[in-house]
């Protein structure tokens, strides 16, 4: 089993209050959770209101379904109007290592 972890940092612009950047984020990791069946949790600039980073995590048998699923999560975030990505890091990790 391995277990799939990426980090996304985002920019949200035209972004004017934390309370529009919760909505962005909120919306977002509901969609990444729903559409991935993934665990999503937003991990850093929390005080920002221009600024988020969110991690997704997957777990799979194989690396290359990991490595597809992530890439999937990668194009679904990408692809989402209302943030642009600035970063992505992949770690891969087999809890039976």
């Amino acid at each position: 089993m391995l277990v799939a972890l990426e980090r996304f940092d985002l920019k949200i612009p035209g972004c004017t209050s934390l309370k529009q950047k919760r909505h962005v984020v909120k919306t977002l990791t509901n969609a990444l959770r729903s559409t991935f069946n993934a665990s999503v949790a937003e991990v850093g600039h929390q005080d920002l209101w221009q600024r988020t980073a969110i991690a997704v995590a997957t777990v799979g048998e194989r690396e290359y379904q990991v490595r597809r699923m992530a890439l999937e999560i990668e194009r679904f975030v990408e692809a989402w109007g209302a943030v642009e990505l600035l970063d992505v890091e992949l770690t891969l990790h087999d809890p039976d290592d």
